[in-house]
């Protein structure tokens, strides 16, 4: 019997990719605009890179692109990368398709909803009232609140713990194979790729269900309960 479905966050109930492409193509052209000669496409792909490098939820990356680009921190230049940024990051964060009608008939079938990211407690917290899921979520953890990155087994251990269900009574679903089902899968948790948000080109998932849209976790939820 299911009792619960634990979420990833960026690119399994939002399109995260989307919205840094969309930003950071925003920041870029700000700064253009602010008098900063640059090359569209490689500054595109440098600040991808620093990304990358540096880590996704980094809040200094403009900061370190100047650095990069200039050698020193030029203010005006900054200031215009970083409000072209957050206001296209803002209209740019959008839940995938049918993401509130899966979790919402969730709900009405008494399944408990949680959030199991790698984020920052902050940043976590700012997408989910932003997309207006705070109210829907019986528990959401964060790497502020696990201190472990998936696939280590301890932000699916503390999900279980706080939630007081077993293992056997939940599923686990993702978009990072290597990272969401090869954790869950540690503790024993059922197992469902988010094909829709997969941006590796992944094969082989190693997942007990690959869906193409979230709301196929309804259906899923409905044959293990048999309803």
């Amino acid at each position: 019997m299911i009792k619960a479905v634990i979420f990833d966050l960026d690119n399994t109930l939002l399109d995260f990719v989307k919205m840094k492409q969309n930003a950071v193509r925003a920041a870029v052209s700000a700064m253009q605009e602010a008098g900063l000669n640059l090359d569209t496409e490689k500054s595109y792909k440098d600040i991808f890179t620093l990304y990358e490098e540096i880590g996704w939820e980094n809040q200094k990356i403009f900061n370190e692109y100047l650095i990069k680009t200039l050698g020193y921190v030029d203010n005006k230049f900054l200031a215009a990368g970083i409000v072209a940024y957050r206001s296209a990051r803002e209209a740019s964060l959008q839940l995938y398709p049918n993401v509130n009608r899966c979790l919402f008939e969730l709900l009405k079938m008494g399944i408990k909803l949680v959030v199991v990211s790698d984020a920052p407690s902050r940043e976590a917290w700012l997408r989910i009232y932003h997309l207006n899921l705070h109210h829907l979520f019986d528990l959401v953890l964060t790497f502020d609140d696990t201190k472990a990155r998936k696939p280590s087994p301890i932000p699916f251990e503390m999900a279980l713990e706080k939630m007081k269900i077993s293992s056997d009574e939940t599923l686990m679903i993702g978009d990072w194979p290597e990272r969401d089902v090869v954790g869950a899968k540690k503790v024993g948790i059922r197992t469902i790729f988010a094909k829709y948000g997969d941006t590796f080109g992944t094969v082989h998932s190693g997942a007990d269900w690959d869906v193409e849209d979230i709301y196929e976790v309804v259906t899923i939820v409905k044959e293990l309960n048999n309803d």
